[in-house]
């Protein structure tokens, strides 16, 4: 299961490289806003930090990224370790505190471990942005793949709610958070060298790789709070 995991991550391509290139490239290094930025990150252990020590997270890494940049823009640690996205909804109200101006979203690798509905993971994610919707923050919804053992019906149900619900409700969205390992991949074995012993969760240097690709979509995310 865990190889057609991350095979069904990898169709990310040199489009999308570029596109963060771009993104670099459009926004400003000092990145000024009107006010310092703060975004919650709702997630399970890939966004926890799972296996890791605390600096080397995701949400350090990315902070440290943001901080090379000159951005006044700070993400919240709110990754909860073997979490769903049922499990993301139900802590939503108590997470956004008054001081977050935006959210990203990594659910969903959980529910594919658990074999979860589709309609499920779509329902607790819909719950979510709407949720956002209602205080006007804008939202950066990081999807996921699922892996074709599930059969080509769940796997199409799975695959779609991300880039549906996105466009509902006007969120950013990225295709594939393994695909920011390695947007050139076509074979899985490729990512070995980046993932920890379990094979599902990156290492230091593969966050590292990460947060480097998911940085400029965080600062195009902050250019839309208000």
């Amino acid at each position: 299961m865990i190889t057609s995991f991350f095979n069904a991550s990898l169709g990310y391509g040199a489009m999308r490289a570029a596109r963060n290139l771009i993104l670099t490239l459009a926004l400003p290094v000092s990145a000024a806003f009107a006010e310092p930025v703060r975004i919650l990150a709702l997630g399970d252990s890939l966004t926890a930090g799972y296996g890791l020590v605390e600096q080397e997270g995701l949400v350090p890494q990315l902070n440290a990224w943001l901080a090379e940049q000159g951005a006044e823009v700070t993400v919240v640690n709110a990754g909860v370790s073997g979490d769903t996205s049922a499990g993301g909804l139900s802590r939503l109200a108590w997470s956004l505190d008054p001081t977050i101006n935006a959210m990203m979203v990594i659910l969903g690798g959980n529910d594919l471990l658990r074999g979860l509905p589709p309609a499920t993971t779509r329902t607790s994610i819909d719950g979510i942005l709407a949720e956002a919707q209602t205080r006007g923050l804008p939202v950066l919804l990081v999807g996921m793949k699922a892996p074709g053992n599930f059969g080509p019906d769940y796997k199409e149900s799975f695959d779609r709610l991300y880039p549906d619900l996105a466009t509902q409700y006007g969120a950013l969205h990225i295709d594939s958070f393994f695909g920011l390992l390695a947007p050139e991949a076509t074979d899985p074995a490729a990512l070995q060298p980046f993932m920890q012993p379990d094979g599902i969760h990156p290492n230091a240097e593969g966050v590292r790789i990460i947060a480097a690709n998911l940085g400029p979509h965080l600062l195009e995310l902050a250019q839309k709070v208000q």
